[in-house]
């Protein structure tokens, strides 16, 4: 099969997974060593599409045949779809041609299980180990990690990637033995506390290296600073949608994989419909709301101090309201909490006004100390103040008995309601 022919098949059977943002890499400029790549300075940019998914990586499987039955899979063992291999020799070749053209910035690279994990990793580590030791290549690599593969391999690819990934694939233990019976969570999140454990040594490992020492750009060997493991950490993703489990039940997953093996992200990947697929799957995906709406509570777990239990309180079953944003949610469910006086409350209760984001409330704690705000220096926050006003005090305003009304002012705040296709599909004839 030609190569032009492999790619087709094996960058569209990638498509489906969204953890390869390559945010977070340290900085590395090959102007230094005579090598190849870079993952700083011009030309090297950062293009993500709306849903979070990084677009200027080679994001490619190895291959799509695996041994694994996943039901909600498309490259699963039973699924009747063209099968294709790239092989080590040919990834490389292709990373460092896309690379030389400006296409890319980097490579992430997953892939089907081959034989067994170990055989598979193996491979994917070789292409890893020869783009930079052979080619010098000081660009991005992300591998997928196989959660099956030994503990030296994965150690290696910490080595040299700069972010590994591990799938936790469904929220719950009980979906993922119903889904995918070939996977175990207790093996997932062994090999993650292992990749989580790793990348700490490293980190306390090169506290401890001479200042003289980082200046080195490319690794390991060649260098006598203390060896990188990994340095953008490890993320994860999860299916959304294709088993039952609850806004609640993955937000709790999500909130515990950062609390106990530090990921740098969760992603959240709405369930699509494939060909072939098992009855014990939905026949439609969700909504493409809800999939937004999850990343909106997490970043109020991440960077507001929400809890899971406050996000999801008194809501249905556990599912997010998909008409507004997690936050506005919480705070027409909690009247009792506002109004907030924006020139005295603390940075905590500044962080739960909808509409108020981290940077802008930096700058309200700044601006507060050289006077009383009043709503037209909100404004020149470029704040959304159809969102905050109903829930702040100034000096100049109060929302008076907005608070009194939750259920007017949600649909005062909500969006219209839209009237439903009347076969499904607008498009369809």
């Amino acid at each position: 099969m030609e190569t032009i022919r492999k790619l087709a098949i094996l960058a569209d059977a990638a498509k489906y997974d969204a953890s390869c943002a390559s945010s977070g890499a340290g900085k590395r400029n090959s102007a230094r060593s005579g090598g190849i790549g870079s993952t700083e300075g011009a030309g090297i940019c950062h293009s993500y599409t709306p849903d979070g998914r990084c677009v200027s990586l080679l994001k490619i499987l190895l291959t799509n045949f695996c041994i694994y039955d996943c039901a909600y899979c498309v490259n699963r063992v039973s699924s009747n779809v063209q099968r294709a291999r790239f092989n080590v020799e040919e990834v490389v070749a292709l990373t460092m041609d896309f690379y030389k053209r400006n296409y890319i910035e980097g490579l992430f690279l997953s892939s089907g299980i081959i034989r067994n994990a170990d055989y598979t990793m193996e491979r994917m580590v070789e292409v890893a180990r020869q783009l930079r030791e052979q080619h010098r290549f000081a660009g991005y690599i992300h591998l997928k990690t196989i959660p099956e593969a030994s503990p030296e391999l994965l150690a290696a690819a910490g080595r040299y990637a700069d972010r590994l990934s591990i799938n936790i694939e469904l929220p719950t233990e009980s979906g993922l033995a119903s889904y995918a019976p070939e996977k175990s969570m207790p093996s997932i999140r062994g090999a993650m506390g292992e990749l989580s454990w790793r990348i700490d040594e490293a980190k306390e490992a090169r506290k401890a290296t001479p200042a003289r020492a980082l200046a080195s750009p490319l690794p390991r060997a060649r260098s006598a600073r203390a060896p990188a493991f990994a340095p953008a950490g490890q993320s994860t993703q999860m299916i959304v949608g294709a088993d039952g489990a609850s806004d609640k039940q993955i937000l709790g997953t999500a909130d515990n994989l950062y609390g106990n093996y530090r990921m740098r992200r969760v992603y959240y990947s709405a369930f699509s419909p494939i060909p072939d697929a098992s009855k014990a799957l939905p026949l439609q995906a969700p909504p493409l709301a809800r999939e937004h709406r999850l990343y909106q509570a997490d970043w109020l777990l991440r960077f507001y101090g929400y809890a899971v239990e406050e996000i999801t309180d008194a809501t249905q079953g556990g599912m997010l309201d998909l008409d507004i944003d997690p936050k506005m949610a919480w705070a027409i469910r909690h009247p009792e909490r506002f109004p907030v006086d924006i020139n005295t409350a603390p940075k905590e209760l500044l962080l739960r006004i909808p509409g108020l984001g981290v940077r802008n409330v930096k700058r309200v704690l700044m601006a507060r100390r050289h006077g009383r705000l009043r709503v037209a220096d909100v404004a020149r926050l470029r704040a959304p103040m159809g969102k905050l006003l109903p829930f702040v005090q100034l000096a100049d305003h109060h929302p008076r008995a907005a608070l009194d009304n939750p259920t007017a002012l949600r649909a005062r705040l909500a969006p219209p309601p839209r009237q439903g296709a009347l076969f499904g599909d607008a498009g369809a004839s």
